[in-house]
């Protein structure tokens, strides 16, 4: 199945959306099934409730350009996610283009797992993408 990938404009500077999008740290303002997020130095493990169980997801930052393009992909657990945000200028650099590609691996009993996880992404992932326009246009 193709990965998802949805694009939204968000009406501050490249560099402050990137900055901001891809802290894992922020991870849980913009993000409503996040509750919780460790990082270190190029991983992170981001703690989220799924179907009211939280599931630790432990991930490995695979690609680090600021401010264009960031990609994590998951390293361990049945269900693995692959994101990438792409950050384009817009209006001279005033406004962003913001490009979100989110896909997953199933392994062992997560392929079985495979629908539904992408069924809730599908319905929760525009609704955090949302907010983050929300919350960086606030803070303008």
């Amino acid at each position: 199945m193709a990965a998802q990938q949805s694009t939204i404009e968000i009406a501050r500077p490249p560099h402050d959306v990137f900055a901001y999008a891809t802290d894992p740290s922020r991870f849980a303002e913009w993000q409503a099934d996040v509750v919780g997020v460790q990082v270190g130095d190029a991983e992170f493990t981001t703690t989220r409730r799924i179907n009211g169980t939280e599931r630790a997801m432990r991930q490995r930052i695979t690609h680090n350009d600021p401010p264009h393009r960031w990609a994590a992909q998951g390293i361990d657990g049945p269900v693995r996610p692959h994101a990438t945000i792409t950050v384009e200028p817009l209006d001279g650099g005033t406004r962003s283009r913001v490009t979100f590609t989110l896909d997953f691996e199933g392994h062992g009993i997560g392929v079985a797992l495979l629908p539904l996880v992408r069924r809730q992404s599908r319905r929760a992932a525009p609704v955090s993408y949302q907010k983050l326009r929300q919350l960086l246009e606030r803070r303008h």
